[in-house]
């Protein structure tokens, strides 16, 4: 029989545990800065392994950012996007990361938003405004998307607060606080050019880093999850143990279709089969639903007690609903069904 896996184990043993003494944003924010530079150092010395992806291990690379994600969302978010940004210097031949360095990836480009990039001298500036930049405060260095005279591209900025700083009130949630994703405004900032016109986003690891995003919202269901588990340990109900039953369904299935995603990634890195763009889609997208459905049923089985009870199951449930919504929802359903339609556009 397939053991559950609905866990109750603390899963992130390197950094300690979650503390849930507050809320407040700038409570939660500090906590999450104060171990992303623990785990930051423990992924230097080799406490924590990220492999690259396509490199024969990333089941391990998305197993470590699930066991993440179990133990706190926020966590993971400035995680991923560390270890995402070492991936895409590596791919993308941008400079070297050094030690100590804490690295974001800050791409989101919704309408009436824009970060202007111009030549100067050997390099570039940039100026504008970036939204939802997870890190602002506490990362020291961030890849940029920005835009140029000939389109977009990367840049690898060193955040300086003579030329970069977060944009007051720009990031009032309660779930995912922790991950501190302010608009960030810039002027004049130096930046280096990584990679050519649209590379960031023409690149095999694109998609790849897609489905790490899809393992940290595993990881976010299965801590959800947790307490169901108590409850139905604690309170014997057939109920209760019906939704665990779909829950742990739910959850294996997210586990067997990321697994099968890595040995994909690795069995065709460069994407020779140009198959990278539905697969992420595909697997986001199950991920996300997966997610709904444990945030319902938990909360049927549970009731509003451990949402007015239980800190750390408050927090778990606000951090997953807000962090699932990068999901674009039906408009990533309709691209995915456009791909299956018309293969052709998927290169």
């Amino acid at each position: 029989m397939t053991k559950s896996v609905v866990s109750t184990k603390a899963p992130l043993e390197h950094a300690g545990s979650t503390s849930v003494d507050g809320i407040a944003p700038d409570t939660a924010r500090a906590e999450s800065a104060a171990r992303f530079s623990e785990v930051v150092e423990l992924i230097e010395t080799g406490g924590i392994e990220f492999p690259l992806p396509g490199g024969g291990r990333t089941a391990a690379r998305l197993a470590a950012l699930q066991s993440v994600a179990e133990d706190d969302l926020c966590l993971a978010r400035l995680v991923e996007g560390h270890v995402d940004a070492l991936a895409v210097l590596a791919e993308l031949d941008g400079p070297q990361p050094r030690p100590g360095q804490r690295w974001a990836v800050w791409a989101a480009e919704p309408p009436g938003t824009t970060l202007e990039a111009t030549p100067s001298g050997e390099g570039w500036t940039l100026s504008g405004v970036k939204p939802y930049c997870s890190g602002a405060r506490s990362c020291t260095d961030a890849l940029v998307t920005a835009r140029t005279p000939e389109g977009r591209r990367l840049f690898a900025v060193s955040l300086d607060a003579l030329t970069s700083e977060p944009v007051p009130g720009t990031w009032q949630a309660i779930g995912m606080a922790g991950s501190d994703s302010p608009d960030v405004r810039f002027e004049r900032a130096r930046g280096a050019a990584v990679g050519g016109v649209d590379s960031y986003v023409r690149r095999p690891g694109f998609q790849h880093g897609g489905i790490g995003v899809a393992a940290c919202w595993y990881g976010g269901a299965l801590a959800v999850a947790r307490t169901l588990r108590s409850a139905a340990v604690q309170r014997p109900d057939p109920h209760t143990d019906a939704h665990l039953g779909a829950v742990d369904m739910q959850l294996h299935a997210a586990e067997a279709v990321l697994r099968h995603a890595a040995a994909e990634i690795d069995a065709d890195p460069k994407d020779q089969q140009g198959g990278a763009r539905a697969r992420s889609l595909r697997v986001r997208a199950f991920a996300e639903s997966v997610c709904a459905e444990v945030l319902a049923r938990v909360g049927r089985a549970t009731g509003a007690g451990p949402l007015c009870h239980d800190l750390r199951h408050a927090r778990d449930v606000a951090d997953l609903t807000v962090y699932v919504r990068q999901h674009h929802a039906e408009r990533n359903l309709a691209e995915l069904g456009r791909l299956l339609a018309r293969p052709q556009d998927s290169r």
